[in-house]
């Protein structure tokens, strides 16, 4: 994962607060639109358990269990024990009155044989000049498909919080929810609310 590339990108759209007109919205090669998952249904999608996402998360982010475990028991106290899909992966965001974050990672699905490829960008309302990285490990309920994932999400009024040293927060859409957990230098929660927008390329827009 290029940090420093995700950090200078970030910063600069933040200064500039807007995009040239007709700059590419497009860095890295399309991923095929339709591919052929084998998911079975909807009612047979697996879920994650407890103690499968704690080691992977920790694991990902590289902290101890104890503190993964503190973060993934309040989600799942909130949004229950059963969630289908989970991203792990890096983002770097920085702010000026307008703040942008942009990231890249893995989608992880019990019922896929390989980890598929993901980006996400988005703004959001922040107060502080500078950027920053962090690891990203989010919890996805209500996932059946990958491509499923592919939209933009609001990010949940209220939802940020601090648990064991990781910051928290939900974004929820057409049934969606996830539930990214950030730890890092730029743990940040007045950005954390805003609209973050998952695809299969990366996009210099973040709206």
């Amino acid at each position: 994962m290029h940090r420093r590339q995700l950090i200078r990108t970030s910063l600069g759209l933040a200064a500039a607060g807007a995009l040239p007109a007709g700059l590419g919205a497009c860095a890295s090669t399309r991923q095929p639109t339709d591919p052929n998952y084998p998911i079975a249904s909807d009612q047979n999608a697996q879920a994650y358990t407890f103690d499968e996402l704690v080691a992977a998360g920790s694991r990902e982010m590289g902290i101890a269990a104890e503190a993964m475990g503190s973060a993934i028991e309040r989600i799942f106290a909130e949004q229950g024990d059963r969630p289908t899909a989970y991203i792990a992966g890096e983002e770097a965001a920085g702010a000026a009155v307008v703040g942008v974050r942009y990231g890249r990672g893995a989608l992880h699905m019990k019922d896929l044989s390989a980890s598929q490829e993901v980006f996400w960008q988005g703004a959001s309302i922040g107060w502080d000049v500078g950027g920053n990285a962090s690891r990203v490990f989010t919890l996805v309920y209500g996932l059946y498909h990958p491509d499923m994932l592919y939209r933009r999400y609001p990010g949940v009024e209220g939802s940020a919080y601090l648990v064991a040293g990781l910051g928290v927060n939900y974004q929820r859409a057409d049934g969606i929810v996830l539930a990214p957990i950030r730890t890092g230098v730029g743990l940040r929660l007045g950005a954390n609310v805003g609209t973050m927008s998952y695809s299969r390329q990366r996009n210099l827009l973040p709206f």
